[in-house]
């Protein structure tokens, strides 16, 4: 409940804050207005700054820093791997390809698709590619899957780098704005497909939790609660795919919410997916608005990509868990020489089995770097 508030709060702040100073009783009257709750607003620049700048631009944040969280949980915990997100499994660099291609040789290239359907289209081929590489045996073993997703993202990220080597100077800033990602475009009608995907992904999601955490410790614990391991890992990466695909389409190469956020739900509530899904919901829906709020002020009224905010807050935050994971297993060996230091899966093993969960360091549960 605490993070519904503060999810409102964000909301209220998204709204009232920008580059241009608008009193707060007149950005809440023309909402009010447009909501039926009021007499129309007076001042048309008001209006248009409020209602068709702001109000769907954070709303569009709030989607897609809770498509990207529960993203980010689907993937740590289908190739077990704590560094699991959209660039892991060839989404990103596959839209950053479309994108570029856009940008740099035009729409006809790609036949005729904007920046956001080639940026999509990208996506899904990339991921489409590291699927069929990453298949063994009628599975897609996590190992098999990261190492397919990594060859394929460095093989398309080639084909980017050498489109930008012959890019002009003005098309180098376009991709270069584009890859760190933006949602100052945001229009209303971008949002009925964006809310959409991310509510439908969402649901499915998190009525599959409890099978969720069985994937993550092990697939033939999976196998022995009668799921179809091969249909579950292809549903969970195709809804990501499409949640990812679609966010990153209209709003470029975000990094680190799907990185980041569910480490700090799992430092919340434990590894049981059925609830680090919901709080990483939330707090990707909180985050990438505050950071977005960030972008807009830090240099106002020009804007900062929000990609450069997400990286300042995610790359110290993996600093301090990588510093506080040493010294923990530090102490353990000085304590115990002969006991053996948890392994990522241990939480997520013990949360599938027993609904408990070890802890690392002291008091912070959930996996270890």
């Amino acid at each position: 409940m605490s993070l519904v508030i503060v999810l409102v709060g964000t909301l209220a702040a998204s709204v009232s804050l920008g580059a241009v100073t608008i009193p707060i009783d007149t950005v809440w009257s023309v909402v009010w207005g447009h909501l039926g709750g009021g007499a129309p607003p007076v001042d048309p620049v008001n209006d248009q700054i409020v209602w068709t700048v702001r109000v769907p631009r954070a709303l569009l944040g709030v989607l897609v820093g809770a498509g990207l969280a529960i993203s980010g949980v689907v993937i740590q915990a289908v190739v077990r791997n704590p560094l699991g997100d959209p660039y892991l499994i060839g989404i990103m660099p596959g839209a950053s390809l479309g994108a570029v291609t856009v940008i740099v040789l035009g729409a006809s290239t790609v036949g005729g698709l904007g920046l956001s359907g080639a940026a999509f289209a990208g996506a899904m081929l990339a991921f489409g590619v590291v699927f069929l590489l990453g298949r063994q045996h009628g599975q897609w073993p996590p190992a098999r899957l990261v190492l397919a997703g990594v060859a394929v993202g460095y093989l398309v990220s080639s084909f980017t780098f050498f489109l930008q080597t012959v890019a002009t100077p003005n098309q180098v800033q376009r991709v270069l704005f584009w890859s760190l990602g933006s949602i100052a475009g945001a229009t209303w009608e971008d949002l009925p497909l964006i809310l959409a995907i991310v509510v439908t992904g969402s649901l499915f999601l998190g009525v599959n939790g409890p099978r969720l955490n069985a994937l993550s410790a092990d697939t033939e614990l999976t196998a022995t609660l009668g799921v179809n391991v091969a249909r579950f890992q292809l549903a969970l990466m195709v809804v990501v795919a499409l949640v990812t695909g679609s966010i990153v389409a209209v709003a470029g190469g975000i990094g680190f919410v799907g990185l980041v956020i569910p480490h700090i739900a799992r430092l919340l509530v434990g590894a049981d997916h059925r609830r680090v899904l919901t709080v990483s919901l939330l707090l990707g829906a909180v985050f990438l608005p505050l950071a977005d709020i960030a972008a807009r002020l830090l240099r106002a009224p020009a804007e900062l990509p929000i990609g450069i905010i997400t990286a300042a807050v995610g790359a110290p935050f993996f600093l301090w868990l990588l510093v506080s994971g040493s010294r923990t297993r530090k102490r353990r060996r000085t304590s115990a020489p002969a006991s053996r230091s948890p392994s990522i899966t241990d939480g997520v093993h013990t949360a599938a089995t027993t609904g408990r969960m070890r802890t690392w360091p002291p008091g912070i549960k959930g996996w270890e770097p």
